[in-house]
Formats: structure tokens, C-alpha cells, sequence
């Protein structure tokens, strides 16, 4: 994508990446507030599942840096072809440099050119609004403050509904 940062590339992840990409999501989750810490778990298990939908690796001069995954969700149990951003991971040495929005700029194009119909996000609002994320009444995920539970419609309008990850988001080990 034309607007990485410098010397950073984006590219689908690959068998030898799979330590690397463990590496980093560990190391990106370690100080994170709000989080168990089982985001390489989950990784591990949407691959081992066949439910990640997108996995691509940011890389600075050829090592991993930051890892940004895409994984089918459901609303009020049906597949309406939308897609559930993250974990986002960028190692704490390389954030605030960009690499992380590269990451989700480059998911989200490749997202909707494929036809699916829209993206959730459970984060930041001030970071992930930028890509056109926005808390939407109607559209819900349990136990989760509806101010950081976000969505963006690619094609279509944003859906009602309670969401539901797949079971893979309750991986512990």
C-alpha cells in the first residue's frame, strides 16, 4: 500500500511469520489496559480454525513488526458477510509511527474489495474513527461499552443486532 511509512512493507503472512507474529502480539498487548492477554491465542486459534479471513505482517527491514488479523463475525447468529478487525499488534519499539493505520488501511481496502458488506472493531474511538469506524445504536457485542464497540458499512448500511466473534476469541492457551 502507497501509504506505509517508510522502509515499512505490508504483506499476507506466511508459515515462517507464525513465531513472529505470536512475538509481536505479545509484546503489543503486554502494557495494554482492558485486555487478558490471550490475543496470540486467539490468533493461533482463528488460523488453526480456517477463520482467518486476512492475516498480513507489517515488516521493517525484513523483520515483523506488526500484525493486523480479520476473522468472519455474525449478527444475531447469521453470516451477513461482515468481518471482525483484530488484534492489531505493532511492536511497542515501532508504534506511533504509523504502521498500525497501514495495517488497518490495508485490511480494510482488501476487505471490501473482496464484497463483504462491512467491518466491526472493538477499540479506541479516537484512533479507529479515522478509517470511518463509528459506534452504531442497534449493533451491539455483550459485556462491551458501546462507545468502543465500532462499525463501517463498505456497501450496505450497518446492520441491527447482537454480534458474536468466533469461538476462537475464547482461546486461553
Amino acid at each position: 500500500m502507497n501509504d506505509s511509512p517508510p522502509a515499512i512493507k505490508i504483506r499476507d503472512e506466511s508459515l515462517p511469520d507464525i513465531p513472529d507474529i505470536r512475538r509481536v502480539t505479545i509484546a503489543a498487548f503486554l502494557a495494554a489496559p482492558h485486555t487478558s492477554h490471550t490475543e496470540q491465542f486467539i490468533v493461533d486459534a482463528l488460523r488453526s480454525a480456517g477463520k482467518l479471513t486476512l492475516s498480513k505482517v507489517a515488516t521493517h527491514h525484513d523483520e515483523v513488526v506488526g500484525h493486523v488479523a480479520l476473522s468472519p463475525i455474525t449478527v444475531n447468529k447469521e453470516d451477513r458477510n461482515w468481518y471482525g478487525l483484530g488484534p492489531v499488534s505493532v511492536l511497542p519499539s515501532h508504534q506511533r509511527r504509523g504502521i498500525g493505520s497501514a495495517l488497518v488501511m490495508d485490511a480494510l481496502v482488501v476487505l471490501s474489495s473482496t464484497g463483504a458488506a462491512g467491518c466491526v472493531v472493538l477499540g479506541d474511538p479516537a484512533f479507529y474513527e479515522r478509517f470511518g469506524f463509528k459506534a452504531t445504536a442497534g449493533l451491539t457485542l455483550p459485556g462491551v461499552s458501546p462507545e468502543h464497540f465500532l462499525a463501517v458499512a463498505f456497501d450496505s448500511s450497518v446492520p441491527s443486532g447482537t454480534v458474536a466473534y468466533h469461538d476462537a476469541f475464547k482461546a486461553q492457551g
